[in-house]
């Protein structure tokens, strides 16, 4: 069972904002009911699915998805160190 549908088992009521194509990269959800989204593992899918480099996949990540997402219910992304 991947996160997502863990999240959604112990949590179906929120209403999550998600980012499509990219439920390999959800890492958990916070304590205000928002998708939790690894930027590493974005990065990695974008890398493997458009077979671009890390540099290419950072710049689209930055500009077309971290960008596109606000309001409420918006996901959260973060760096694992």
């Amino acid at each position: 069972m991947n996160e997502l549908n863990k999240i959604l088992e112990m949590y179906p009521d929120e209403g999550y904002e998600k980012v499509d194509g990219f439920d390999y990269a959800i890492i958990g959800v916070s304590s205000c009911g928002r998708l939790v989204y690894s930027i590493q593992k974005i990065i990695e899918v974008l890398m493997g699915r458009n077979n671009w480099s890390e540099k290419d996949a950072n710049d689209y990540f930055y500009y077309s998805i971290e960008c596109s997402y606000n309001g409420d219910k918006a996901p959260i992304f973060i760096n694992l160190i």
